[in-house]
């Protein structure tokens, strides 16, 4: 695996593609296989490109993010752990019970979850057993920074994207609740993405049932959000200069998708492409919310 730059999408955890002028004597083989849908793809992926299993052996990876000194990290949350991975394959706890409790009933998605850079070199942090968003400093310890909304605890916040001028978005099911919607320790009656910015703290999506992954577009107008279940599809909305958003429709309605997994995280290249976790593999869209690939 090269050290690649942190702009490329989340679905590096799973899969780095690359392509090399001068082909080896013999390469390893294909972990997945790259399906074109459209001619538009091949502006995002390469022809040559390919699917590389660069680790495994992990429970339930997550939250990928690529660090200064050239490691990626990603979250366990069943595991309730966040690992680092070297550009060689090498992968180690770096933090335990990073989802801010010890146990929990087996199984429980107890651990952490997305997580984005900040300016200052520190990581924000989504931990699904603490109910809360925190800043991980330099020297890994891990201090609130998002915990409630209107004196009420948060659900288990679950993905993270900042705007330029630092207002932050994140998604809030109730994946980290063993009952979930029905469990007693539910404070909010939604399951909604929220807005920091300026200090406050407040819902501008409160109608989706379990939203998931969170992304912008290059030009800050567009904010893409993902909905798991039951009904499983991808939402776009507009952004005004106050980070408020409107004007939501459905991006792209996976319904009748058969297999295994659903929308889930997402990111979005320098270009515009959208690369999104879905059933069977990362969905792949094109600038203009076209569906063009599977990987």
């Amino acid at each position: 695996m090269k050290a690649l730059p942190a702009s490329l999408p989340a679905v590096l955890l799973v899969a780095c593609f690359t392509a090399s002028v001068t082909a080896p004597a013999q390469e390893p083989p294909s972990a997945g296989k790259i399906i074109r849908l459209d001619p538009a793809f091949d502006a995002l992926v390469a022809r040559d490109a390919r699917v590389e299993k660069v680790a495994t052996g992990f429970m339930f990876t997550e939250g990928p993010l690529w660090r200064p000194v050239g490691v990626l990290w990603f979250s366990d949350v069943p595991g309730n752990v966040v690992r680092s991975l070297t550009p060689a394959g090498a992968a180690k706890v770096i933090i335990r019970n990073a989802g801010g409790i010890v146990s929990a009933p087996p199984g429980a998605f107890i651990g952490p979850n997305g997580m984005i850079a900040d300016r200052d070199g520190a990581v924000l942090l989504c931990q699904h057993g603490n109910r809360r968003i925190v800043r991980v400093g330099k020297n890994m310890t891990m201090e609130s920074y998002i915990d409630k909304f209107d004196g009420r605890r948060l659900n288990s916040p679950n993905d993270l994207v900042y705007r330029s001028d630092q207002t932050l978005y994140f998604t809030d099911p109730p994946y980290g609740l063993v009952g979930q919607d029905a469990d007693p320790a539910k404070e909010l009656k939604f399951n909604g993405v929220l807005l920091y910015a300026h200090g406050a703290l407040r819902p501008i999506i409160t109608d989706l049932t379990r939203p998931n992954g969170i992304a912008l577009s290059p030009d800050e107008e567009t904010l893409y959000v993902s909905n798991t279940e039951p009904k499983p599809f991808w939402m776009r909305y507009d952004v005004a200069a106050d980070g408020s958003v409107s004007s939501g429709r459905v991006l792209y309605d996976a319904a009748s998708a058969q297999g295994q997994g659903g929308p889930d995280g997402m990111k979005v290249d320098s270009r515009g492409g959208i690369y999104a976790a879905g059933t069977g593999g990362v969905w792949v869209f094109s600038p203009e919310s076209r569906r063009v690939g599977l990987l």
